[in-house]
């Protein structure tokens, strides 16, 4: 499984050659070797890229990306069958017990409003109201506290009225480090054999991504902190850069130290195996260097 995110923003040719992908451009010839790409996203649309090369980075478990005119993520590639994906697997997540979702997605929740608080506690911000509502969680989240968070959270850490539907510069940058974070989850559930349609919580027939838009969750607050630090103007590669960087982040995730994406593998792992019976609990416990906060999280009610 590779480790590196690769973008490309200029126009360029991609192609395969002897286990590597090829990016040419008007001005240099980049050889990059196959087994070390985990995320190859073309960031614009003056790219072009060759069906050997798809195929490849398919074959390799490479998460593709594409991009629209903006320079937004817009659609990524999902191989067809892993090769540990079998119909015991898939039936076993057909049936996921009722009682379990519930749990894990009462603990994703939990972790997720806890992390808002202390990316609030990081800028100095008030607490107290996502305090109270964490108070009220209930199994399952049966009340929609995760949504009633959110409403308080996102005007507390940019400004009184903001609203994540508001055509702006940081919902621009926020959804860009969303569509990151969404992409290098969902190519671990498919890495384990599992399908990302079906959900804990998320049910949307027309979202491909059910599951990994459950799972993510605990970690999106991180995204919103690093781009509530910069001056946004305007999307720029600069700031995609750095919200690709961001996934490098050093931080400890159930006592162990580790960098984000690997944090964010280990998560949907242990949620895949409590899901699938093969273990009793899920910890989801964060603790942040001195960038963001040294609190610790913890993903329990």
């Amino acid at each position: 499984m590779g480790w590196r995110t690769v973008v490309i923003t200029q126009h360029a040719k991609i192609s395969y050659s002897g286990r590597r992908i090829i990016v040419q451009t008007n001005s240099s010839l980049n050889e990059i070797p196959l087994d070390d790409i985990e995320v190859l996203l073309i960031s614009t649309t003056q790219a072009v890229i060759t069906a050997r090369a798809v195929s490849e980075l398919a074959k390799s478990e490479t998460k593709l990306i594409f991009s629209d005119t903006t320079g937004e993520p817009i659609c990524e590639t999902v191989s067809y069958l892993p090769n540990n994906r079998s119909a015991a697997l898939l039936r076993k997540q057909f049936e996921w017990d009722e009682n379990r979702k519930a749990m894990l997605w009462t603990w994703v929740v939990n972790a997720k409003i806890g992390m808002q608080i202390v990316v609030l506690e990081r800028r100095k911000l008030e607490t107290e109201a996502l305090r109270y509502e964490a108070g009220k969680l209930e199994i399952n989240d049966v009340t929609n506290r995760e949504a009633v968070v959110a409403r308080k959270y996102f005007p507390l850490l940019f400004e009184t009225g903001f609203e994540r539907r508001d055509f702006n510069p940081y919902n621009a940058a926020l959804n860009y480090g969303y569509s990151l974070l969404l992409s290098l989850v969902n190519r671990t559930i498919v890495a384990a054999g599992s399908l990302t349609q079906l959900g804990i919580h998320h049910d949307n027939d027309e979202n491909q991504f059910n599951l990994g838009s459950d799972l993510m969750e605990p970690f999106r607050p991180i995204i919103d902190w690093w781009v509530s630090e910069q001056e946004i103007k305007e999307m720029n590669p600069e700031l995609k850069i750095g919200l690709v960087e961001l996934f490098n982040l050093e931080l400890k995730f159930n006592g162990k130290n580790t960098i984000l994406r690997n944090a964010v593998k280990t998560h949907v792992g242990n949620c895949l195996k409590y899901l699938n019976g093969d273990s009793e609990e899920v910890h989801i416990e964060v603790e942040l260097g001195d960038e963001i906060s040294s609190h610790a999280i913890n993903g329990h009610v």
